[in-house]
């Protein structure tokens, strides 16, 4: 299936008689960019710089990604059924029968442990952040994902705890204004999950999950055109609260694709992408650029100030 931006979908599954291929495709390693938010969040504070920082973030970065691939697994054990009658999901190893659900379980339990136990190597605090993250994924699978705009907290709780663990790992106080960018940009990731889900139902003439009628597109759509407007504010204060660089004001100036990032997004959503960001992020070829120049004068910033 095409994307808005021009590429096509990156598959969550792959048919094999490989259990080995069947269990990387069940641990969803492109979902991992999401925990690029454990570096950044150490980035956006100017630590990367400082003594052993980068091994502990990176190490956080591993362990997260470890933790979230354990949750994958365990998630799709749970979800086989519903997901045999989702047009794409009903083709993960688990659902489609290429996995067994006892080694996928054992496979989500080992993920999870190592990645506590690495976030507990770490710092004993990185793991109490790890645990925590672990809690809350599971409640959302469990039950919060039924019940509206617990869902869409739920799944914004999930990136702000990834930039609360860079800031552990670093160790580093966040800004509290960069803490209000990062929840209000998962709010609007979570409510544009949700639009195209609803969308994609309605369009399909399917019954979609109950929590979806409960939004509705009008709700869904303000809720992703607030959260955007508060993410947007938010960055600009952030920015512009830190001092030029040699004369030149590098923090404000990732302002311009940061904006450009959302505007791109929002035409993707109007178009009925959404219901999977990382896919978005990997192959809209527009989006890759404002997010590569955002990178770019970012890293550029954080070098001149070190």
């Amino acid at each position: 299936m095409p994307t808005a931006g021009g590429g096509t979908w990156l598959p969550d599954e792959v048919h094999s008689d490989s259990p080995w291929l069947a269990a990387i495709v069940t641990a969803r390693p492109k979902q991992w960019i999401k925990n690029a938010l454990v570096v950044g969040a150490a980035g956006a504070a100017g630590a990367l710089g400082h003594d052993d920082v980068p091994v502990r973030v990176g190490l956080a970065f591993v362990a997260f990604c470890l933790l979230a691939s354990g949750i994958y697994a365990i998630n799709d054990v749970r979800d086989a059924a519903e997901d045999r009658l989702h047009p794409r999901k009903r083709f993960r190893p688990v659902a489609a029968g290429d996995l067994d659900p006892s080694v996928a379980t054992l496979l989500g339990v080992g993920l999870l442990s190592t990645g506590v136990a690495l976030c507990v190597a770490v710092r004993p605090l990185l793991g109490l952040v790890a645990v925590g993250y672990v809690a809350l994924t599971v409640s959302y699978t469990i039950a919060l994902r039924r019940v509206a705009f617990l869902d869409i907290a739920a799944i914004a709780g999930g990136f702000v705890l990834r930039a609360v663990a860079g800031g552990v790992a670093a160790p580093v106080t966040l800004s509290r204004w960069f803490v209000l960018v990062v929840t209000s940009a998962a709010v609007l990731l979570a409510a544009s999950k949700r639009h195209a889900e609803l969308r994609r139902t309605e369009q399909a003439g399917t019954g979609g999950r109950s929590v979806l009628a409960r939004y509705g597109a009008a709700r869904l759509r303000l809720i992703i055109a607030g959260s955007a407007a508060v993410a947007l504010f938010a960055y600009g204060v952030w920015a512009f609260a830190l001092p030029d660089v040699d004369g030149i004001p590098w923090r404000p100036l990732t302002l311009l694709p940061f904006a450009a990032c959302l505007a791109r997004y929002g035409v993707l959503i109007r178009a009925g992408a959404g219901e999977a960001p990382e896919e978005l992020l990997l192959r809209d070829r527009w989006l890759a650029v404002c997010g590569a120049v955002w990178l770019v004068l970012f890293a550029l910033g954080v070098h001149a100030a070190g």
